[in-house]
């Protein structure tokens, strides 16, 4: 058979839902409340075929930009040959999933906070807050008497 050239050509395990997580989608996957501005990770759910992505947007991460009841708008960014273009998706609700890309971020800057604060309080100088590369492992003795 030729190569079909169908909109959701290659998508059958890419759409489909794992082992035991068929049935009616949870409530709340409707009661989750998105913003403009919010970061989103866009995943096909194959079992709505309304405000479904383009199986390239599955996987991506996106930040809303507009909503409406039901559905949401999205930039995302696309690679097209040598550039890259941020397009303007709109999905439904079934198919994000509110992103955890900036959680560690959010949690070092809970806990530099938390830093200053007890730095201010005690009167004492702020440590440099900014990360550190790892550095190199310090110096140790190998004994090839004992260890072969």
């Amino acid at each position: 058979m030729t190569n079909p050239k169908g909109i959701r050509r290659g998508t059958r395990d890419m759409f489909s839902k794992g082992f035991k997580k068929h049935g009616v989608e949870h409530l709340s996957t409707y009661l989750q409340v998105y913003k403009m501005g919010d970061y989103v990770d866009i995943k096909g759910n194959g079992a709505f075929h309304k405000g479904m992505p383009h199986k390239n947007y599955h996987g991506r991460t996106g930040k809303v930009f507009n909503v409406t009841p039901h559905a949401l708008g999205v930039v995302v960014n696309k690679r097209v040959k040598g550039r890259v273009i941020p397009k303007r998706i709109n999905l439904r609700v079934e198919h994000v999933t509110p992103s955890k890309c900036k959680a560690d971020f959010f949690a070092r800057v809970k806990k530099n906070n938390a830093i200053r604060r007890k730095a201010k309080e005690t009167g004492a100088k702020v440590p440099c807050l900014k990360r550190q590369p790892q550095q190199p492992r310090p110096e140790h003795k190998i004994n090839i008497v004992k260890n072969p």
